[in-house]
């Protein structure tokens, strides 16, 4: 067997790795036993795992560790900590209804470069806000639960005083209510340990009102991080959140690793992990189950004389993650008008997700979404693999003659761009719609679309659906390829369904 070790993140107190036998994606053909110990050889640990992803807690600041699978040891130090503050010398207290003070005067009192320790329970709470050079470290048996009555909530206005973008909703500065966790101008925070941070969107009203603003604003995320460098998050659960789950803003640098991000499969708009305008980021090793997409990727969006906002999202690594439910695996865009452009997915799994890897613009968008590679995955149940959309009729004027008409349209800045996709070593089984979904625009075809070892299987027992969200789009079944508008080098090659 051939074994590969690897460290995705480390902070002061925790370590995330991944356990890589021969071409293991997210789960372990077997279960494999790991051990670890100090550099002297004593045990600090031993534990078995049946998914690549680990996540272990409770280590010491500057410290040298071994971790070991079988015969194959990796060694590791953890990073020195200034100063450890405990969160329940400021009165954290299960019985209180806000314990939102407590917390922001813990976290004031953290030392740059120290760590934040949560203590074991459930402290309900109102928006925290949390700095730079800090560690938030919550334990195990450790639950941040946000309350759900937003009277006095603190709202993000749309822009700053500086001019800055901090209030978003859908790619537009707009004014938004505050996550539970908000932490703006954040260089060097890590979020860390095997807690729980519950957003309340399954109390109050959250899910009621999607699309709507209230009381001034629109819905909070359930984590949002804003303008910040070497940006880290590692092994807690985030579930129940009012809208997007994690939102990273402008950061450069973003590390989110064995994460388990869940929303039910009813709750509106809640995806799991949304990238915008951000840099060099790598996912590794993450659970999601939600009710939007799994990952979707945002450069912001072109609004009338609104372009200044714009950023793009580059170099993005999504690797042995396991995508289940949602409406999309790996989505690019809708919003992209600061552009996409090298991205990566491969060695993931997707189960039961309406798409796999899914890009969506329309006219008016601007903007492109380039150089992406999808390589070395399995998908189980997905009616369509792989879809692109130039016609996606999104936003109130999406069903307008000048968005969805297929004549030709002129082109400028506004007309967006699709090129330079690679489809390789994919197995898709039960494909219910079509193995791959293509509608370019007729002024400007999406083009260099290379698949290579794409097999799928058919579900046969499968009702005709609409494989792509555009006006005039008829249903279909069982369909290898569909396209119109489009260059593609490849072809599906079809295997027997299990």
């Amino acid at each position: 067997m051939t074994l590969k070790l690897e460290i995705t993140a480390v902070s002061s107190r925790t370590v995330s790795l991944l356990i890589l036998p021969n071409a293991t994606r997210f789960h372990l053909d077997a279960p494999l036993d790991w051990v670890l110990s100090q550099a002297d050889g004593t045990t600090v640990e031993t534990g078995t795992t049946q998914q690549a992803p680990v996540f272990i807690e409770g280590l010491a600041p500057s410290v040298s560790y071994r971790f070991q699978v079988a015969d194959q040891v990796l060694g590791f130090a953890t990073p020195a900590c200034s100063g450890e503050v405990d969160a329940a010398a400021f009165g954290l207290s299960e019985d209180a209804q806000d314990n939102s003070f407590a917390l922001q005067s813990a976290i004031m009192a953290t030392p740059a470069g120290g760590t934040l320790v949560l203590p074991k329970g459930v402290f309900k709470t109102r928006p925290i806000f949390l700095k730079a050079d800090m560690t938030f470290y919550l334990p195990e048996g450790t639950c941040l639960f946000a309350d759900h009555d937003r009277s006095g909530w603190p709202i993000l206005e749309p822009r700053d005083e500086t001019g800055r973008v901090v209030g978003t909703w859908e790619g537009l500065p707009e004014a938004a209510f505050a996550a539970p966790v908000t932490a703006i101008d954040c260089d060097n925070l890590v979020i860390t340990g095997k807690g729980t941070l519950d957003g309340g969107g399954d109390r109050g009203d959250w899910w009621d009102w999607p699309k709507e603003t209230r009381d001034g604003a629109r819905r909070p995320r359930g984590l949002f991080l804003a303008y910040g460098k070497n940006v880290q998050l590692s092994g807690f659960t985030i579930q129940n959140t009012p809208s997007w789950t994690v939102h990273p803003f402008h950061i450069d640098g973003l590390t989110c690793v064995g994460l388990k991000i869940i929303n039910p499969a009813d709750s509106p708009n809640t995806d799991g992990l949304n990238p915008e305008s951000c840099t060099d980021i790598d996912l590794a090793g993450i659970h999601f189950t939600v009710g939007d997409d799994c990952i979707a990727v945002k450069a912001g969006k072109r609004g009338p004389g609104q372009v200044d906002h714009l950023a793009p999202t580059r170099r993005l690594t999504v690797r042995h993650c396991f995508m289940e439910r949602g409406h999309g695996g790996v989505v690019l865009g809708s919003e992209m008008s600061g552009e996409i452009t090298d991205v990566a997915v491969h060695a993931c799994e997707f189960l039961g997700t309406d798409r796999g890897l899914r890009i969506k613009t329309r006219r008016g968008r601007g903007g492109k979404v380039a150089r992406v590679s999808f390589r070395d995955v399995v998908m189980r149940d997905v009616p369509t693999p792989f879809a692109i959309n130039a016609f996606y009729f999104c936003d109130p004027d999406g069903h307008d003659d000048w968005v969805q008409d297929r004549a030709p349209a002129a082109v400028d800045d506004t007309t967006p761009e699709v090129h330079d996709i690679t489809l390789e070593q994919v197995t898709a089984t039960g494909v219910a719609i079509a193995g791959v979904a293509v509608l370019g625009l007729p002024e400007r075809p999406v083009h260099s679309i290379t698949i290579k070892d794409f097999n799928i299987s058919f579900d046969s027992d499968a009702a005709p659906g609409v494989p792509l969200m555009a006006d005039g789009v008829a249903p279909v079944r069982n369909v290898a390829i569909w396209s119109e508008f489009a260059e593609i080098d490849g072809t599906v090659d079809l295997i027997p369904h299990a």
